[in-house]
């Protein structure tokens, strides 16, 4: 026998008992998957002794059999087709406790078994739970916070998560307490704190009812602040997420008793409840977000349902506003005009000039979709200035079309916000030279609540117009508050009246008469009156009928626009209105 081969033998014993010694346990598993030999350590670890563990299969004693991921790179390791295998696993040990072991298992020499290593990370692991839970979880009212609850829900809409025993939708309120600002600021944000633990026990106690004979109840966590959310998982329709909605507002609205300091607080609830194929986590909370500000600007202490349609109009409205700018600047705009017409011959006076957006995706939108928009974000402006251009420049090519008629007068409508942000003055001058129209063909419209309110640089710039020579109207006059002794002292030339007075003046067709609402005709004659004594003339606004024309012409009102005498139109068309006299 050669020396190396006795050398080899001398020392198996040795080996044998290095093994059973090991404070690591070990086990000896052949390629069917069987226990050879055990030691010490890896029987205690699991409740047993080497003995028992022989002849057992290794995989019934370690769970390596639970997930098809880890059950074949075991298979792959017994056949010689892997390297090593390392997992983590939670077993269940015969005196009832669990315990966490992170097994390994790799080839021995000779290739035919391969060694089983078991290490006990229990205490390793109770640290990481811990130092995880504190992670997660908010310190002030112990609920799951920001990070947790979207783990949750990302969980909860990854494909595959609903399964056929559930209903596959999924809820959430989103919370928001009215007025906590205040409570930090006047109490200080050691009440404020108690406060939030406090309104975090009452919205628990509310999910865990709601959770009763259900498979579990929504989670509750503070994403922040004082904004909380209730998930609920497998949803039953937005039935369900109601109630939730209910009982939280309602828990809350009891006052709260904070060491003696008694407060109360309402709070706005966004609800949003869908499906939960084809969600994503993004998605959801922007329209939890969305529905908890319509929540608030609807008077705040109330929940509201997410409204597709409600939503696809704010998306519109969004959309329009960013692209109001560049579409200046791309000619996306067009102008319409109205006559103006004399009521005592029906010959045209002027005409309005009615801004249009052919916007590529919406289509022509007409000023009440977008007017509102340019003011907030100041491209009325830059609009303004476009419109006001362009009017000038077809009044006098209309002057120029038709020289053997009066020429008519161009009316725009200016917003009080381009009187602020722009050297109005300036504007109009300049556009004047630039087009050669005369300064009296040029009417500015302003409406009451703007030219009434007007003082300082507004007033200035309106008798600086004045002076020039341009025409100033106020738009729909009679809606607003009207401080009559201010009107004499305004540089105004022209009332238009609301339309809301004129379809006071109904007509029967059946009975060939005229329903006048006498405080109506009242008014209107009033108004009328009083222009006239203050050198003012007066247009009616949406005039449809004849019978209201024959009445306010009677009544002494000097021009009318409406239907009757045209809709909006392409210049083209006033052009032909002209020529035909």
């Amino acid at each position: 026998m050669p020396t190396t081969e006795r050398r080899h033998r001398g020392r198996l014993p040795d080996h044998r008992a290095a093994f059973a010694a090991a404070p690591l346990a070990l086990g000896v598993v052949d390629g069917e998957g069987l226990v050879v030999d055990a030691n010490e350590a890896l029987a205690e670890l699991l409740g047993a002794t080497p003995d028992d563990l022989a002849g057992r299969l290794a995989a019934d004693l370690v769970d390596l059999a639970s997930d098809a991921r880890t059950w074949h790179a075991y298979r792959e390791v017994l056949r010689g087709r892997q390297a090593k295998l390392r997992c983590t696993r939670r077993l269940k040990h015969p005196d009832g406790h669990s315990l966490w072991v992170q097994i390994t298992v790799s080839p021995m020499p000779g290739g035919r078994t391969v060694l089983l290593a078991a290490t006990d990370i229990s205490a390793r692991r109770e640290l990481q739970d811990r130092l995880r839970h504190l992670q997660m979880h908010d310190p002030v009212t112990r609920l799951p916070n920001r990070s947790l609850f979207f783990e949750r829900l990302a969980a909860a809409l990854e494909a595959g998560a609903y399964d056929d025993t559930g209903t596959g939708r999924i809820g959430l309120c989103y919370l928001d307490l009215d007025g906590f600002k205040a409570v930090n600021d006047t109490l200080g944000h050691r009440v404020g704190d108690r406060l939030l633990a406090a309104v975090a026990e009452r919205l628990t106690r509310c999910a865990d009812e709601a959770g009763h004979g259900r498979v579990a109840a929504p989670l509750v966590a503070r994403l922040g602040g004082d904004e909380f959310a209730l998930l609920v998982e497998d949803s039953t329709g937005t039935d369900q997420l109601a109630d939730l909605a209910d009982a939280a507002l309602k828990a809350l609205q009891e006052p709260f008793d904070l060491s003696g300091q008694r407060l109360s607080v309402s709070a706005s609830i966004g609800v949003v409840e869908r499906r939960a194929a084809g969600t994503t986590t993004t998605c959801l909370m922007q329209a939890a977000d969305t529905t908890l500000y319509w929540a608030k600007s609807d008077g705040k202490a109330r929940w509201t349902l997410f409204d597709p349609e409600r939503n696809a109009h704010r998306m519109t409205r969004q959309t329009l506003s960013s692209s109001l700018r560049p579409a200046v600047e791309r000619g996306e705009f067009l102008l319409d005009y109205q006559p103006l017409v004399r009521l005592e011959d029906g010959g045209v006076r002027g005409v309005e000039a009615l801004v249009r957006w052919q916007h590529p995706r919406f289509g022509l939108l007409t000023p009440n979709r977008f007017i509102g928009l340019a003011e907030e974000d100041g491209s009325i402006v830059q609009l303004g200035r476009w419109v006001l251009r362009t009017a000038c420049r077809q009044a006098r090519q209309w002057q120029l079309d038709h020289p053997g008629r009066p020429p008519v007068f161009v009316s725009v409508n200016v917003a009080v916000r381009q009187v602020w942000d722009s050297d109005l003055v300036a504007d109009v001058a300049d556009i004047l030279a630039e087009t050669g129209l005369s300064p009296e063909l040029l009417q500015l419209e302003l409406t009451e609540s703007a030219v009434m309110g007007s003082a300082g640089r507004p007033l200035q710039a309106l008798q600086s117009l004045s002076d020039m020579g341009v025409r100033i109207a106020i738009d729909d006059f009679g809606t607003g508050y009207s401080n009559l002794a201010y009107l004499s002292r305004l540089p105004v030339s022209v009332l238009k009246l609301d339309g809301s007075f004129v379809r006071g003046f109904q007509y029967d067709a059946e009975a060939g008469e005229a329903h006048i609402n006498p405080a109506d005709e009242v008014i209107v004659e009033a108004l009328v009156q009083l222009a006239h004594r203050l050198g003012l003339t007066v247009t009616a606004e949406c005039v449809e009928t004849t019978s209201q024309a024959a009445r306010l012409r009677r009544i002494g009102c000097d021009t009318g626009q409406g239907w009757l005498y045209s809709r909006p139109v392409a210049p083209d068309r006033i052009s032909a209105l002209l020529a035909a006299g």
